[in-house]
């Protein structure tokens, strides 16, 4: 009887230990389970910012398959851009700069039915992360064409030159250095190198962007600053670029030309 009470007690106990660790994890709507092993003080991870973070991924099984802790260098991304799997976007704009957390993935929101690497289909992930730092993400104002006249091409590209730049244009072949903000033409901004912190680089005239852009930045000269209408035949055609750019869309480009070699 006596040992049936020390059974019963110690099934008990493990009952209410498992009980309590699973109430530390929190789980969202989505599925992303996640809880905080260690609170900072910073601030907090917004979408836009670019964030950087140390982690350690691990299968369910408990086998390491990535760790930038092992490197020594924290992985910086835009969060919300969709450059990193689901439960990284959800997961890391929970946290302030500082905080330590445990992720836990499962695959809708991981690599799903693909295998990746070390990582197999249908695997549910496990994140220890920190957020190391957040750089807040510049707020873009559009060029101000108010009282400029407008510019075509013979190939239908309209443009505003803001400030013309100063020197030589470049031509076909350089390594052009620019940035610039796209937007529909409802007003909505789909993408901008100024908001993310990193110029774009390419080669003039080679295929490699849209050809509004590549008839456009010829005109360009260095330090100079256009607004370019891009009609979608200069664009991205009838099939538009889903899921930002619709089927058929003019688009808007403010352009600066920082450099070219």
């Amino acid at each position: 009887m006596r040992n049936k009470c020390k059974l019963f007690s110690l099934l008990l106990i493990l009952s209410l230990f498992g009980s309590k660790i699973a109430a530390e994890y929190i789980t969202t709507e989505t599925g992303l389970k996640y809880k905080i092993t260690e609170s900072g003080s910073g601030e907090q991870a917004n979408i836009g910012d670019k964030v950087k973070v140390h982690y350690t991924g691990k299968l369910e099984n408990g086998e390491v398959f990535d760790s930038s802790i092992e490197r020594g260098q924290p992985f910086e991304f835009e969060l919300g851009a969709g450059r990193v799997i689901k439960g990284w976007d959800e997961g890391i704009a929970l946290l302030r700069v500082g905080d330590k957390a445990t992720l836990v993935i499962p695959p809708e929101l991981g690599y799903g039915e693909k295998s990746f690497g070390k990582i197999p289909s249908h695997a549910t992930l496990i994140f220890d992360v920190e957020l190391v730092d957040t750089i807040k993400a510049p707020k873009y104002k559009p060029f101000n064409t108010k009282g400029i006249d407008a510019i075509y091409s013979q190939t239908g590209l309209k443009f505003y030159v803001i400030i013309p730049g100063e020197g030589e244009s470049p031509q076909e072949g350089d390594m052009v250095t620019v940035h610039y903000s796209g937007y529909l033409a409802d007003g909505t901004m789909f993408d901008s190198s100024v908001e993310r912190g990193q110029p774009f680089k390419f080669e003039l005239g080679a295929g490699k962007v849209i050809k509004g852009w590549d008839e456009g930045v010829s005109f360009m000269k260095k330090g100079g600053k256009i607004r370019f209408i891009i009609p979608y035949e200069l664009a991205y055609g009838e099939p538009g670029r889903p899921p930002k750019i619709p089927p058929k869309a003019e688009l808007t480009f403010d352009i600066e030309l920082i450099d070219f070699e």
